[in-house]
């Protein structure tokens, strides 16, 4: 979905004025290009690993504090905004893209409306909505749509709503930060914040904990880390690293935010459709054979999850890296890297995943306790290997095209991969099982969305190498 001849936009050179061009920062060099991509990689799994930490760390303080129930409401109020984790439209997406391309240009001036117009449009959207969930605290009966029976919990049941609710909603426009500190290959500094949003989330409730604040205080303490800290990385990113980039309401440019909100919602339309592929097979587990059998099968996908998370940790680094490079022209950088992003993706899963087919069944025993998911054939767990495999290989393929905006081969593979999987899913598991559920899953995406990795990966290659 490129607009325009892709290379000739983006090395376009930079706006005048008064004779004098306004310029970013130099793009970077091919050798500081591959640094900064390792240094964002591991930047990255370091900082995961904290985000992954604070949780456990925070549960019993919490869960103790605020008792079973109060910790339920947190939990279940929490699961409707993970809900809407496609918030923010594809905007942030299409920004890093974009930013990308003009970093390399030397554009500061286009940087800094690109990024002034996603403030002022996800600014709106956020406001909007808190103004829609203030006005629903009173008139929706929280207490009964969340099933909370004890009294005295019914009356925390509106302020939880709202405070994390709210924390959602003031998050969304403040992400943006990251997109803005990962174009400008700033991964590592990026990083570096979000695992202190997540320590500061310890420190917080630790100290409403201590301090025997209010329930929703605490809860408060804990969902409110993050916006705050991405609220102190902005300040310091546009007021002392990049003043040449600070959001002005002046600089919104009308043409430039009506680019992102398309580009925006190519990358949306990509996000539903990968993510309702991959998130439907409890449902049609449970529609075949039984819900037990849903049960097991999303607590076996527990586990691979983790695998696909480091695969998104590990390449989305390369995206903006790859955005700079094809503006410069440097194909054989992207060619480069890709390949070794590849076998480096393949090795962050095969590792695992072979671990994973070999003990899974015993791994499971001892975190779930439980006979009812355990004795799973080692099969399942080799089908799921394998598509785990799979989705390793593809993901530096699509990191080019995302860097360029090129999302019809991704639209059009997922797609593909709903129409071939489901029924072949339903089939499967009816005749093989759990394991027919993982194999259906892991060929349809072997014919569907792989080749168009591979297609739109050449694409890319093709419109930039013609155009120099």
């Amino acid at each position: 979905m490129i607009d325009q001849p892709v290379a000739q936009r983006l090395r376009s050179s930079g706006p005048q004025q008064g004779g004098t061009q306004v310029v970013s920062p130099p793009p970077t060099a091919p050798g500081s290009r591959t640094r900064a991509l390792v240094a964002g990689i591991f930047s990255a799994l370091a900082g995961k690993a904290v985000g992954l930490a604070a949780p456990l760390l925070i549960t019993p303080l919490t869960f103790g504090y605020l008792g079973a129930e109060r910790y339920g409401l947190w939990m279940a109020v929490t699961s409707l905004t993970s809900m809407a984790l496609f918030a923010d439209f594809g905007l942030g997406n299409g920004l890093l893209t974009r930013l990308s391309r003009l970093r390399a240009d030397g554009d500061a001036r286009g940087a800094a409306r690109e990024i002034a117009s996603a403030y002022a449009l996800l600014g709106t959207l956020a406001a909007a909505l808190f103004v829609l969930l203030v006005g629903s605290i009173r008139p929706v009966d929280w207490p009964a749509l969340l099933n909370v029976t004890n009294p005295e919990v019914a009356r925390d049941v509106r302020p939880v709503v709202l405070v994390c609710f709210g924390a959602f909603l003031l998050n969304v426009p403040l992400a943006l930060i990251q997109r803005v500190q990962y174009a400008y290959q700033q991964v590592a500094q990026s990083n570096v914040w979000q695992a202190a949003g997540s320590v500061a989330s310890v420190g917080l409730v630790y100290a409403a904990v201590t301090a025997e604040l209010s329930p929703v205080l605490v809860i408060g303490a804990a969902v409110l880390a993050v916006p705050l800290v991405g609220v102190a990385n902005t300040v310091h990113h546009f007021a002392r690293r990049h003043p040449e980039l600070r959001p002005r309401l002046r600089a919104v440019d009308a043409t430039r935010a009506g680019g992102l909100l398309r580009l925006g919602a190519s990358f949306f339309a990509v996000s539903v459709l990968s993510s309702v592929a991959m998130n439907l097979d409890a449902f049609l587990v449970g529609r075949v054979l039984g819900l037990e059998a849903a049960a097991t099968y999303a607590v076996v996908l527990r586990l691979f999850a983790l695998l696909g998370l480091f695969i998104t940790l590990v390449n989305l680094p390369l995206w903006p890296a790859n955005g700079e490079a094809l503006a410069c022209g440097d194909v054989s950088w992207v060619r480069r890297s890709t390949g070794r992003m590849v076998c480096l993706s393949m090795l962050v899963v095969a590792v695992p995943g072979t671990l994973l087919a070999r003990y899974g069944d015993e791994v499971l025993r001892r975190w779930i306790g439980s006979a009812e998911v355990t004795g799973l054939p080692t099969d399942l767990f080799l089908a799921l290997a394998a598509g785990s495999l799979l989705v390793a290989v593809a993901a530096p393929l699509f990191m080019a095209q995302n860097s360029l905006g090129l999302l019809r081969p991704q639209l059009v593979g997922w797609s593909a991969f709903l129409v071939v999987s489901v029924p072949a899913k339903v089939v499967l598991a009816g005749t093989v099982g759990l394991t027919g559920v993982a194999l259906a899953a892991t060929v349809s995406y072997a014919l569907t969305v792989l080749p168009a990795a591979v297609v739109g990966y050449r694409r890319v290659l093709a419109v930039v190498s013609s155009e120099e």
